[in-house]
């Protein structure tokens, strides 16, 4: 039985590259996409709300199962620190 992924929200803070304003890291990557996802009607902060039973997941800048820089896509791996993470709280100022 595969063991259920569950990622917390790090409130974790760093400034924006563009502007210098200090923004609140979400869980998972803006851009990380799955079917689920269309689904949500608020910021996934498990795996569980985007993984189904295919466990496909893509990201929306690349439209591939790669990422721009190179890297698989997945929840566990589309996280903070990524080199191209963006905070999906990002503009929600």
């Amino acid at each position: 039985m595969p063991t259920e992924m569950s990622y917390n929200a790090e409130m974790s803070t760093e400034p924006a590259a563009e502007t210098g304003e200090t923004v609140v890291n979400s869980p998972f990557c803006r851009e990380l996409r799955s079917k689920k996802y269309f689904f949500l009607d608020t910021i996934a902060t498990d795996a569980s709300q985007y993984l189904d039973g295919s466990n496909h997941c893509w990201c929306s800048r690349t439209q591939m199962v790669i990422g721009p820089d190179g890297d698989s896509v997945a929840p566990d791996l589309c996280v903070p620190g990524r080199p191209c993470y963006r905070s999906a709280l990002a503009d929600l100022a």
